[in-house]
């Protein structure tokens, strides 16, 4: 006789075949999640071709596909997207870094925690988009400022939930981990840091997210060249179009970045699903 609990993971074998054909294992893309957006871009045309929304507000998605397209063919748009992405691995990569070490020695250790976390959590309520002013006293008006932005925007989010995943870790695996004989050390690589990875994914894709809005404010600041760089040249000439084009590169690159971890976290997780 089985005893059935709630929310118990039902057994391969019993296990309803997915509809469709589709083999086991692989999830067909959900389509009816398309629709709003389709409606959305739909009713910005008919508002675009009526003269409800004129194009010196707004450009119509007709407009912004054919401007697109003509950036995409003179080379400019490709030049400014590997800037742009340049610049937020290298902020990226620092803020990561910055992040990691400091979640680290905060989780792992009491006296950490009581050092580093005050003064962490202290800079973190500060909006790091109004440091920017300090950052050109400091670091100039050339690439150092927007690289330091996106490393601040980066660090905070992978700091926290990578903190918060050290301190979650179930204290039954510690003891068992204890009773067994580990060693502190054996119980951080085996249990802790295994425990903790599930969070720092998540602070990971935050961390993305938040390097590209950085960036997006960085390219403010006296650029010469990049995505934001195409939107401050078409912001002076009124080119609504360019701007659009702009932040939908933005956004496309920052759905990639984010759909990247993701796969990555399907496949380091993927004891969870079993």
């Amino acid at each position: 006789m089985s005893i059935s609990t709630t929310g118990a993971v039902a057994r391969p074998e019993t296990a309803a075949a997915p509809r469709g054909g589709a083999p086991p294992g692989r999830r067909l893309p959900d389509l009816a999640r398309w629709l709003s957006p389709l409606a959305l871009v739909l009713l910005w045309q008919a508002a675009s071709a009526t003269g409800v929304l004129p194009e010196d507000k707004l450009a119509s998605p007709a407009t912004v596909l054919v401007t697109g397209w003509s950036l995409a063919l003179d080379g400019q748009l490709g030049d400014a997207l590997l800037v742009s992405s340049g610049r937020v691995a290298a902020g990226f990569l620092a803020g990561a870094a910055m992040g990691g070490v400091l979640g680290l020695v905060s989780g792992l250790s009491r006296w950490g925690e009581r050092l580093v976390d005050p003064p962490v959590q202290m800079l973190r309520t500060l909006p790091h988009l109004g440091l920017i002013p300090l950052f050109i006293l400091w670091f100039g008006i050339g690439e150092e400022p927007k690289l330091a932005l996106v490393a601040a925007g980066a660090a905070f989010p992978l700091y926290l939930n990578l903190h918060a995943g050290i301190r979650q870790t179930d204290p039954a695996l510690l003891e068992a981990a204890r009773v067994l004989g580990c060693t502190r050390y054996e119980r951080i690589a085996h249990v802790v840091l295994p425990a903790a990875v599930p969070q720092a994914l998540v602070g990971l894709r935050i961390a993305l997210g938040a390097a590209w809005l950085s960036l997006i404010v960085g390219e403010q600041v006296n650029a010469d060249a990049g995505i934001g760089f195409l939107i401050n040249n078409a912001r002076e000439f009124l080119r609504t179009d360019v701007v659009v084009v702009g932040l939908l590169v933005y956004a496309l690159l920052g759905l990639t970045t984010d759909a990247l971890v993701r796969a990555v976290e399907r496949r380091v997780l993927r004891w969870q699903a079993r």
